[in-house]
Formats: C-alpha cells, structure tokens, sequence
C-alpha cells in the first residue's frame, strides 16, 4: 500500500503508524503541501484549514498513491469529489498544551506563541493580559523558538506520538481551550472507487473516534466557509440513544463548542447531545450562531493579538 503523507517528523509518524495497524506493508509517498512551502506565513493569511492537505490529497486521487493519512484537524469540513474518508483508527490527547510555563505561572505581560487564532481567542479570554506572537513551522521547529518566548501552545499528542511529553509543562483542560476540531485523532482517505482498500481500511475504523469526529466537522461544515472567526470543539460518545442505524444504537454523541472574536472579548460556548454525530455537530453549530451574532461585530482578523 502507498501512503501519502507531508514529510515533516509527526506526519511520518502518523503514516508509519497507519501502516503498522494495516499489517506493516506499504511505503511513503512523501508530498509537499502548500502550508509546508510557505512555513514563515501566519496561517490565517494562507487560508488556515486545508493548506497541509490538498496536494496530499491530489496524490490518491491522481494514482500516485493508493491512501492519504492527515491529521483530522488539518482536514476541511468537505471531502473532496472521488474521494472517502475511509478510516479514523484511533486519537490520542485531543488537548492542547504549554510548553514553558503552564497556564497560571505565567506573569502578567507574558508573550505567549502561536499561529492558531483559536488558541489566542481563548488564553486571550481567560488570561486577558497575555501578549501573543507568531509561531509556524513542524514541531522542532516550533519547540527550538520556545525559548524566546514565555510559552508556546502545541497539541499535546503532536508531543506524545514525537516522544517529547516531558517537555509539556501543562495540559490545558477543555474548561481552559476547547480543541480545534479533529485534534489528536488521524484520518485515513482513500477513492471513493478503489472498494479493496476502503474493505482493509475500514478493519482500522474506530467507530467511537469516527462518530466523534465526524459530529465536529458536521459542526464546522454547518458553520460554513463564510465563518473566520475562531472555532473550537470537541465531541465523546456516551451511552444511551437509538442512533440512525445499527452502528449508532445504543450510544449518542455529546459535543461542546464554542465561537469567539478575535480578542476573546467575545466567547459563546455550549453543548448538545444527539443520537446521530452529524445532528449533533449542525444542532451545535445553529445554537452558537444564534448567540453569537453578526460576525462582522467582533474584531479585526489582520491586528489580532497585535500581530499584522
């Protein structure tokens, strides 16, 4: 089997682990994204969600490679035409995490790295004087600046799956920053016509993590590509429900979530409950934009946090 992954130490990772599940057979197909080209560019600037997957993508579909393997939050709301999300075989830590200092040691004034708008929205709410910059690039990258700074912010299973969790000095608590939808869990696309690899893809599907995933990325398709604002979520299944159909029966989704303005000024937050992941994430997405409004109202993406 051809796997097609980005080059950088996490994505190889995740591509190897992949295959290691199917039985170990396979090679790497290494491609270079969009977002790996222009590493010194806020990813707000570039179109933020997508950047690490289309060129990745454009290897399945182009027969190149017989499956792509994505961290789910890099993934945009839509699949594209031809091809399936054909597994979620397991997530880790969906939390994000400090490295430097956890959230509380850090004083008044700290600067505090990163490129994620959600991260800043949210420290911003809770912590409102805190000082942000911009951080890009793959992890080593990432954690050889942390020292300039007084913190950087990272998934915390990015660290785990690296061997690096001993340079966590907090896991932030979903109370503190709601995930980026998708976090921690990996995604597994192949075509939608290559029936022999969804049938040995589908042996590596884990049903709680698709079940969870999918109800946030139904939350983030309902709030649709107008919306630039940050967004957070983060969904479990939990017993009881009758589901849509027998592989839901017996267990329902609770999803929480949450849109903000750009200088956690603003935060709405709530949670539902569903029988079905997709109902769950659209009946998240209508309740927050409901409460939250206008999007116009609430900040100005290009001098967020001070940085232009």
């Amino acid at each position: 089997m051809r796997v097609a992954t980005r080059g950088s130490a996490l994505a190889r990772w995740q591509a190897e682990r992949v295959l290691a599940l199917l039985g170990g057979d396979g090679e790497l197909v290494v491609v270079m994204t969009s977002g790996d080209q222009q590493s010194d560019v806020p990813l707000h600037t570039i179109g933020g969600t997508g950047v690490f997957v289309k060129e990745v993508q454009e290897a399945v579909l182009d027969g190149r490679a017989d499956v792509a393997v994505h961290s789910a939050k890099d993934l945009p709301a839509d699949t594209p035409e031809g091809l399936v999300l054909a597994a979620f075989p397991e997530r880790g830590d969906p939390r994000d995490a400090l490295v430097g200092a956890a959230l509380d040691a850090l004083p008044s004034g700290a600067v505090v790295a990163t490129g994620s708008v959600r991260r800043r929205a949210q420290l911003a709410a809770r912590r409102f004087d805190l000082g942000f910059a911009e951080l890009r690039g793959n992890m080593q990258t990432r954690l050889g600046k942390a020292a300039d700074f007084d913190a950087i912010v990272v998934a915390a299973a990015a660290l785990d799956r690296l061997g690096l969790a001993d340079r966590i000095a907090s896991r932030l608590s979903f109370a503190d920053m709601l995930p980026q939808v998708g976090q921690g869990a990996l995604a597994v696309e192949c075509r939608t016509d290559d029936e022999v690899t969804r049938a040995r893809l589908a042996e590596i599907d884990d049903a709680d993590v698709r079940d969870a995933v999918t109800a946030e990325r139904s939350f983030l398709g309902r709030l649709g590509s107008g919306c630039s604002l940050p967004v957070a979520a983060h969904a479990r299944t939990v017993p009881g429900g009758d589901g849509a159909g027998p592989e839901h029966r017996g267990r329902a989704v609770a999803i929480e979530g949450l849109v903000a303005s750009y200088d956690g000024a603003r935060v709405s937050r709530t949670a539902m409950t569903a029988s079905e992941p997709t109902q769950a994430g659209e009946l998240l997405a209508d309740a927050l934009q409901q409460t939250f409004g206008d999007q116009q109202a609430f900040g100005d993406q290009q001098t967020f946090g001070g940085v232009t």
